[in-house]
């Protein structure tokens, strides 16, 4: 019934989601490690939920597919969950999502009408000006033989599974009511909120989701530095009586609206850079946008400068947290990552790192010279002065027995 490509957070989330409803799901990846952990039923991220759903429905509803040509036959919805990671334009790779769109269109089978649909996170226009146009290339005519829609996500890590299976809306782009409604349809059993829009407007719906949030969190850093400035200003207190506002109709603005080290992981940093990249080509002055990215791409020299006023080249550091945020292992932009490489470029050698979860993945994806501990006990004894990078709420209780030699960037 339906191929997802990319087992990664988004497509592994998806496969399975889809496999709890009953459908008949194949799951499509390049990477031979990932796909075999998926196979012994491990997760090869941390996610909460998704290894139950794993061990219920592998070998069931849910099969790692190696043979794509099976696959497609089988399917009529083909899902593309790939990475559309941003370069130094800030403009979206698109080049994974084309070589899976290849590896579809060599596989069809000609007696059915498949739809094609895009989760992976793409600019605005981006389906109608490069996604049909290439599919068109090829010698397809989209609307009448094949359909072309977007399905955003809008999965927090660390929540994915949650946020999946109990979505608080579906957004499908699409400009042909036929796959409106066969979209509409697949998602019936979910009982969810389904909004069919056009290409455009789905894509959009998800920049701006995303943009809002980032510009909430460097809003909220730069009015905590601000605040530094002026002095005797309790920050975090600050921003807990501003959440109490009534005028939020008490939605939960507290993971936002509340300063730190800026935004990292996956999301934020590529879709605002995305979105800016967007806005320039159609020669649109984003400025506050603009404010956004630039806030946060300067809060680690800003920490680092508050660092250094505190220690000396001599003083061992210790670096409380590694992952972007808590409950996630995932280190892909990380602010600690940031901090450290900009520590070790000012001269101070001496870092000692430990998080609960997120140790090995940061050896893996950042080349830096510092230590790490797996003991937290062990930790706190060999640091002469501790920065909170990570709002792991295991280090609470670090800052209160130790409040004279922590400096807790997270306002925990």
């Amino acid at each position: 019934m339906i191929t997802v490509f990319g087992l990664g957070f988004v497509g592994l989330t998806t496969a399975l989601g889809f496999a709890n409803f009953g459908y008949k799901v194949y799951g499509v990846d390049i990477d031979e490690e990932r796909k075999n952990l998926i196979r012994q039923k491990r997760i090869p991220f941390l996610e909460e939920g998704l290894d139950t759903a794993l061990a219920n429905h592998l070998g069931r509803n849910f099969t790692v597919e190696d043979n794509i040509k099976k696959a497609i036959e089988n399917s009529e919805f083909i899902f593309y969950c790939v990475g559309t990671p941003y370069g130094e334009s800030g403009e979206a790779d698109l080049n994974y999502l084309f070589a899976a769109l290849d590896e579809t269109l060599i596989s069809f089978s000609k007696d059915k009408k498949y739809i094609l649909v895009t989760k992976s996170t793409i600019p605005p226009g981006t389906t109608l000006e490069k996604v049909i146009p290439y599919i068109e290339q090829k010698g397809y005519k989209v609307g009448q033989e094949i359909l072309v829609a977007n399905n955003p996500e809008f999965l927090r890590e660390g929540h994915c599974w949650r946020d999946f299976i109990y979505a608080d809306r579906i957004v499908v782009g699409c400009n042909d009511v036929e796959g409106i409604e066969r979209l509409k349809e697949l998602y019936k059993p979910f009982c969810i909120p389904f909004y069919g829009v056009s290409y455009n407007t789905g894509e959009f719906i998800k920049y701006i989701s995303n943009a809002i949030l980032a510009t909430m969190i460097s809003f909220s850093n730069e009015m905590a530095i601000i605040a530094d400035a002026i002095g005797n200003v309790d920050i975090k207190q600050a921003f807990q009586i501003l959440h109490m506002d009534n005028r939020w109709n008490n939605c939960n603005m507290t993971t936002y609206v509340y300063p730190g080290c800026g935004y990292g992981g996956y999301c934020l940093p590529k879709d605002t850079n995305a979105l800016y990249a967007v806005s320039k080509q159609k020669a649109v002055e984003a400025k506050i946008l603009k404010s956004v990215i630039e806030m946060n791409n300067n809060m680690p020299e800003y920490i680092v400068k508050k660092i250094t006023k505190r220690i000396s080249k001599n003083d061992r550091i210790g670096v409380l947290g590694l992952s972007f945020k808590p409950g996630s292992n995932d280190v892909r932009d990380s602010v600690s990552a940031k901090i450290i490489m900009n520590l070790i470029k000012k001269g101070f050698k001496n870092i000692l790192a430990y998080d609960p979860v997120a140790i090995k993945e940061f050896e893996d994806y950042y080349s830096v010279n510092i230590n790490y501990s797996t003991n937290i006990e062990e930790f706190v004894i060999e640091a002469d002065i501790i920065i909170i990078l990570t709002a792991w709420e295991e280090f609470r209780i670090v800052k209160e027995s130790y409040p004279e030699k922590v400096i807790d960037f997270r306002y925990m």
